[in-house]
């Protein structure tokens, strides 16, 4: 699924540049349950980012599913984050003022879904993540883990096998984040690659593996830099 070769990120603020990443290798198989754990600017967020095709890195090669995207133009890579990975965000990314069902209905849109198979998916999706009767409230008017299963759908919508969750829990109750963990584990187990970033230790024990990442690079599980 991923496999990344000495990737390197370098910020540039005027005559000050930042290394977030500092030569990363790391190989994903397809269908594993991973999470990426460390501490604040170790640069979790930005290799979620260059997975996900958000960003490109600085230096290094980057293949998904087989293809090389960290040389692609931003419309090919817009085309890859549309249709082969789903995003799931802590602060939800939710539009306020659209319902459930317009919420996930909107990559659908984008995709060029006709009407009647587009309402289908988005009913079928609703209803996968417990929401079947929640389709016409709008963010307002859900709980957080409700906003959150909606944002899962969401990610859903255009059938992508790898999603990426950034501290997907963060915002919630115990209750609500178990809740929603399990969610992944279906995702997991019925053929998606499922990489979750989180600083919670016992969902990061929960996944089949777990990276560590510290100043810019990944680290064995003796506090060791990766060589």
């Amino acid at each position: 699924m991923i496999n990344m070769s000495y990737i390197k990120k370098v910020y540039n603020t005027g005559n000050v540049s930042f290394e977030a990443l500092r030569g990363v290798d790391l190989d994903i198989a397809d269908n594993e349950y991973i999470a990426i754990v460390g501490p604040s600017g170790s640069g979790k967020s930005t290799l979620m980012n260059l997975m996900g095709c958000l960003d490109t890195p600085s230096s290094g090669e980057y293949q998904l599913e087989g293809q090389r995207v960290d040389k692609l133009t931003a419309n090919q890579l817009a085309e890859v984050r549309n249709t082969r990975v789903g995003f799931v965000f802590q602060a939800f990314n939710l539009l306020p003022y659209a319902s459930a069902f317009e919420n996930v209905e909107l990559p659908l849109l984008f995709a060029g879904m006709r009407g009647r198979e587009r309402r289908l998916r988005v009913t079928e999706l609703l209803s996968q993540v417990g929401l079947g009767d929640k389709m016409a409230n709008k963010p307002t008017e859900m709980s957080g883990g409700e906003m959150q299963r909606t944002a899962i759908a969401r990610a859903l919508a255009n059938r992508p096998k790898l999603i990426l969750a950034d501290e997907p829990t963060g915002n919630l109750d115990t209750k609500s984040g178990t809740e929603i963990i399990k969610i992944f584990d279906e995702l997991q187990e019925t053929g998606h690659t499922v990489i979750i970033i989180t600083h919670d230790m016992n969902i990061a024990n929960h996944c089949q593996r777990v990276i560590k990442l510290k100043d810019g690079m990944i680290h064995n599980g003796n506090g060791t830099p990766q060589t």
